[in-house]
């Protein structure tokens, strides 16, 4: 059997139960945008980067510029994309803007993909 041909049912056999439950805990057309949007952004492996050195401390702009090698305009372009996701969160201290993870749920979604990835 082809490789292709191994990844269909070779009979057609639905299962109503099992349909019925799927469909039951299905996301809204609504979550799942949101989420696809969510993948998107995260589809950069710059904007990858950021978040991972945001996991570990909050990082002033031109710190992560620094981090990730990229002008401050770059970089402020990527975090307003991340803070329009509430990916990250910042907060203003007289004339540096310090960012940091919006919350424990980014720091576990980056986590979790680190972990897929090196498992074996």
């Amino acid at each position: 059997m082809r490789e292709e041909e191994c990844d269909v049912c070779e009979q057609l056999c639905e299962h109503p139960q099992n349909i019925c439950l799927a469909k039951a805990e299905m996301l809204s057309d609504e979550q799942a945008q949101q989420l696809a949007e969510v993948f998107r952004i995260l589809g950069d492996h710059t904007r990858v980067k950021i978040l991972h050195a945001l996991s570990r401390r909050e990082l002033c702009v031109c710190d992560i510029a620094a981090v990730v090698q990229m002008g401050q305009s770059a970089v402020s372009h990527h975090l307003r994309l991340l803070r329009s996701l509430r990916l990250v969160k910042y907060r203003r201290e007289g004339k540096m803007v310090w960012y940091s993870l919006d919350d424990d749920h980014v720091s576990l979604l980056l986590s979790q993909g680190i972990e897929h990835i090196e498992h074996r």
